[in-house]
């Protein structure tokens, strides 16, 4: 058995997201972020194949994404509340990373494992951004789903997919604890 690590599990016992809408300056400098993004990638990998990739989003990049997906709503005829909601989610940001899936042709590791890899980058920034004092969230939405708008706005591959977007930044308010899982309902133990 390994040493047990009582702070770290109790950070992960008590660990919240900070909804986005009151994340605001100072976010992380690049120093201040570095480490976050090597926890970040520090994940399960099947085959170490990296099916992932980065995109640290500042200021005016979120600036410009907010304008594109504006225009993006519209055209797809959004309804107006999503697509002020999304357009919020990058106008008021400050910084926030975008997590590019990015798999990787392999004969023994399937693509679903890759995509998982993924979603574990995103949650362990999460996590690391919690871990160092900052106000963190993971966020999606519409238009990270449309290629149009992940293209032009990201420049992604077409084989490349949008995991999520984890906004950094310093929390204005602290956000009320919400009911978690029952482990009862959500827990079966096997023995046989």
């Amino acid at each position: 058995m390994i040493d047990p690590n009582p702070q770290a599990l109790n950070f992960l016992l008590n660990r919240r997201s900070r909804p986005a809408k009151i994340l605001t300056s100072p976010v992380p400098s690049s120093i201040q972020l570095e480490p976050i993004l090597r926890a970040g990638l520090r994940v399960p990998d099947h085959g170490k194949l990296e099916p992932w990739r980065l995109l640290v989003l500042e200021r005016l990049a979120l600036q410009r994404l907010a304008k594109l997906a504006k225009m993006r709503g519209y055209e797809l005829k959004i309804d107006e509340e999503k697509i002020t909601k999304v357009y919020d989610q990058f106008a008021n940001a400050d910084l926030a990373i975008a997590v590019i899936e990015a798999p990787v042709i392999a004969k023994k590791v399937p693509a679903i494992e890759q995509t998982y890899s993924t979603g574990a980058v995103c949650l362990q920034l999460l996590n690391a951004a919690l871990a160092s004092g900052w106000g963190a969230n993971w966020l999606s939405g519409w238009a990270s789903h449309d290629r149009l708008f992940v293209e032009r706005g990201l420049d992604i591959a077409p084989h490349e997919r949008v995991a999520g977007f984890i906004h950094i930044g310093t929390e204005r308010a602290t956000p009320p604890e919400r009911p978690r899982p029952d482990l009862k309902e959500k827990v079966i133990w096997v023995s046989q």
